[in-house]
């Protein structure tokens, strides 16, 4: 039966992982391989674990440490940073990688999506849109850590993501991206509403209310985040943490319950 995916989001900068707020004033927060091995006692549903320097610096993915990831990684893995190809993507699922996450190069060619679609399966292709708000107040997609706007609109995008070939869509919050005070609700509703597939939703979880909330609204949706499965308390102490098997049914309840104490990551 389909549920939803309660799923940790990794970013790798200079072999290790890092943690950032709006995309900028990064926090080093461990080791890659640590950090799998931690969420692999905690048996959670998924794993994203995106190169952040990849395709700034225009370097193909690091092969060796996606081989290591994955021999170590006893849940379903999502990688993404640097695909360009269907090659490389190919070679990814085959080194024991689920899914691929593309970003700058199916913005840059979308017909790229459906030949990775035919080489690896529809199912292992993720397209992640990172998104904010412009002047305007309209949600416009970045590339490049936020730092080139495609001017593109991101439900446009998705929706020809879609016909491509796109297995799900992440959709990732800029604004919320660290701050630690929930999803942007509007954002992922409209994205809900503009396509068919699955949509993983990314930026501003700072407790396990907020995922709460996100269930409650989408039912069946992947809730992913950073900063609350690495860090706890107001002080952003390093901890990787994750909810415990009686916290995730409590995540899944009918709103009527409203005595639930899920705080973590907020003191």
């Amino acid at each position: 039966m389909l549920r939803s995916r309660v799923i940790p989001c990794l970013l790798v900068h200079d072999n290790g992982l890092i943690k950032t707020t709006r995309f900028k004033d990064s926090k080093y927060v461990g080791d890659p391989i640590n950090a799998v091995k931690i969420f692999n006692e905690k048996e959670v549903d998924e794993l994203i674990v995106l190169d952040i320097d990849a395709s700034v610096n225009k370097v193909a993915p690091d092969f060796a440490l996606i081989e290591n990831l994955a021999a170590e990684c006893r849940m379903p893995l999502c990688y993404g940073g640097g695909i360009k190809t269907a090659d490389q993507a190919e070679q990814i699922v085959s080194l024991g990688v689920e899914k691929v996450a593309l970003s700058s190069a199916i913005v840059g060619d979308p017909s790229l999506l459906a030949t990775i679609s035919r080489r690896i399966g529809q199912q292992s292709v993720v397209a992640v849109l990172d998104v904010k708000k412009t002047m305007f107040g309209r949600y416009s997609v970045f590339l490049h850590n936020g730092t080139t706007n495609t001017k593109r609109d991101p439900f446009e995008l998705a929706r020809e993501f879609e016909a491509r070939g796109a297995g799900e869509i992440v959709i990732n919050s800029i604004d919320h991206d660290g701050m630690m005070d929930g999803y942007d609700m509007g954002l992922a509703e409209t994205m809900r509403e503009s396509v068919q597939l699955p949509i993983t939703v990314l930026g501003g979880a700072g407790s396990f209310e907020d995922i709460k909330k996100l269930i409650q609204k989408f039912s069946i949706v992947g809730a992913a985040a950073g900063s609350l499965f690495v860090f706890k308390g107001r002080y952003r102490a390093v901890l990787i943490n994750y909810p415990t098997s009686q916290e995730k049914k409590l995540l899944e309840q009918s709103s009527g319950d409203k005595d639930l104490n899920l705080k973590v990551g907020k003191s």
